[in-house]
């Protein structure tokens, strides 16, 4: 079906208008979606361009900031009544004539209060998607009165049959400030991106958010769509266009143009934001029966010379901002390596499914860092883990601050590089199992298992392979390498000596004679200041400003997102 227009709802365009002028809190986003886009020759089309024009007006106007209020009736609802209220699939709007990609609303209440607005693109020109609870199956929810036609949505997602030809799947969904998520063949949702950071993992952050999308026609059938989005917030605003494409990687490029309002800010581009509670290499926190509970489980990057880094993400007792300096980054991003059932033995959620995205950067996006911040999470409902790259220079206030990238959504990211990978890693006393010897608080044995690539074959004669461990702080004391025939690879282990209380940056790799045989390993590690096996574990503290600082409570940077309804 196609979607409500003014006239079938008994209204027009002049009568609309005017009843937004009458006091409505989302007149300023409705009444942009009426106007009719034209080009500098008079067509009336609308594209990428005409979505930067706004952003750069939205720009030059004040900011105002108006928490989201959820319409009377709806305003209280809790996640389960929310969850209650589903799209019917039989009032899914085709975006083709083959009817290969449907899109699906999520009403407004709960943590998403804040409405935005959908557009249709058909032809080039634009028919926006108008509220209607003909839409919406409300289940046990009873509403004390219908809803006006201007209470727009909390998001929306689209269907495509990415993994039965019969059957159509969620593939992408957008809800909550600038949060999105998407999937590839046989992935469950895990972790999130996110349109922009800004100050994260500083007591300033905000966090803007997506007033307007418009969904274009695709014109053949293979799934593929584009998204154009208005970005909104009190330091910048930004034109957005992504286009996916579904398959056994979905990827989704990305087209972006920000406009800052405040010069000096911190921006973080292409942010990921993840779930670490524990994992083979931080025990701190145990979940019951599952011994390993994540989203991702390390960081993956690849410089600008070329080289490989692969950094375990932890749940540290205290917030932890790590960042990587780099003249021109070539890639990033959270992945989720381990993929046993046995590492989580959860039935029901599917840890071992859920994707890993990498960053592509397209084009040359200059100097800055890939920053990593780790909050401490006591259980799995707090996303704890965001990545972003930060540039080296602030944009400056108003001028157009442009880039682009690739997010893809692998299960096996063994593709990405041609080396080996650090597949896991342990942490253990500096000592033999059953010997008398003391456990030193600033001495600790690490062991990373190293697979794909050419390890396999040099598993056979480990002798011929060296690991090249250093350390920024302290001591590595010996070092020595063993084949894992569980892994067609190669354990590494070494042991590390650091004064109590003092971090160091830890860094290892394989090498046979003067080639690198897989990406470099990187860990910060702290030595405690008493044995471990006499170390206290208290309860993990999480940042009070998860929560408070946010327009919304789902916008907050690590407040995870509910599954989808």
């Amino acid at each position: 079906m196609q979607s409500a227009s003014p006239a079938s709802l008994g209204m027009t365009r002049r009568n609309l208008v005017r009843a937004l002028a009458a006091g409505s809190p989302y007149a300023s986003v409705i009444g942009r979606a009426f106007a009719e886009p034209t080009r500098s020759d008079g067509s009336p089309r609308f594209g990428f361009d005409d979505v930067v024009r706004r952003a750069r007006d939205l720009a030059a106007a004040p900011f105002i900031e108006a928490p989201p209020h959820a319409p009377y009736g709806i305003e209280g609802l809790e996640y389960d009544s929310w969850r209650d209220i589903r799209f019917k699939p039989d009032r899914a709007i085709p975006l083709s004539a083959s009817k290969a990609v449907r899109v699906e609303m999520f009403h407004l209440g709960f943590l998403y209060k804040r409405a935005i607005m959908v557009n249709l693109i058909q032809n080039g020109i634009v028919s926006p998607v108008l509220y209607s609870p003909t839409y919406f199956d409300y289940g046990r929810v009873k509403l004390s009165k219908p809803l006006p036609i201007d209470t727009g949505f909390a998001g929306f997602r689209l269907h495509y049959p990415l993994n039965d030809t019969h059957v159509f799947d969620e593939v992408i969904s957008f809800l909550g400030t600038s949060y999105f998520r998407f999937l590839g063949r046989d992935q469950q949702y895990g972790l999130s991106a996110r349109a922009l950071c800004v100050e994260a993992g500083t007591e300033k952050e905000s966090f803007p958010f997506f007033r307007e999308f418009w969904l274009e026609t695709p014109v053949s059938g293979d799934g593929h769509a584009t998204i154009y989005a208005l970005l909104d917030g009190e330091a910048a605003t930004g034109a957005y266009r992504f286009d996916l494409t579904p398959g056994q990687q979905t990827t989704l490029d990305v087209e972006t143009t920000l406009f800052p309002r405040r010069a000096g800010a911190k921006f973080g581009l292409a942010p990921l934001t993840s779930m670490f509670l524990t994992g083979e290499n931080d025990h701190r926190v145990r979940d019951g029966f599952r011994a390993e509970l994540h989203d991702s489980d390390g960081l993956l990057m690849l410089m600008g010379a070329d080289e490989w880094i692969w950094r375990p993400l932890a749940n540290p007792a205290f917030e932890r901002t790590t960042s990587f300096l780099d003249k021109s980054v070539k890639g990033f991003g959270l992945m989720q390596r381990d993929r046993s059932f046995e590492s989580y033995q959860d039935l029901e959620l599917g840890y071992e499914s859920r994707p890993s995205y990498f960053v592509e950067p397209k084009g040359d996006w200059g100097p800055g860092r890939v920053e990593l911040i780790e909050l401490s999470t006591p259980d799995e409902t707090n996303d704890n883990i965001v990545a972003s790259w930060v540039p080296a220079v602030a944009p400056a206030s108003l001028e157009p601050f442009s880039y682009s990238y690739r997010l893809t959504a692998y299960l096996d990211d063994a593709r990405l590089s041609p080396n080996g990978r650090a597949v896991n890693t342990f942490m253990a006393p500096s000592r033999a199992l059953g010997s008398s010897e003391k456990d030193s608080p600033g001495t600790r044995r690490f062991m990373v298992d190293f697979a794909s690539g050419d390890l396999a074959y040099y598993a056979a004669d480990p002798s011929q392979v060296k690991v090249v461990a250093t350390a920024s702080n302290g001591a590595i004391l010996r070092a020595r390498l063993a084949a894992n025939p569980h892994i067609d690879g190669l354990r590494a282990m070494f042991d590390v000596a650091v004064k109590p209380g003092e971090t160091s940056d830890l860094r290892a790799y394989l090498r046979a004679g003067s080639r690198s045989l897989t990406e470099t390993w990187t860990f910060p590690w702290t030595a405690p200041t008493a044995p471990t096996s006499q170390i206290r574990v208290e309860s993990p503290r999480v940042r009070k400003a998860v929560t408070q600082e946010a327009p919304d409570m789902h916008a907050a940077a690590f407040v995870r997102q509910p599954t989808s309804n």
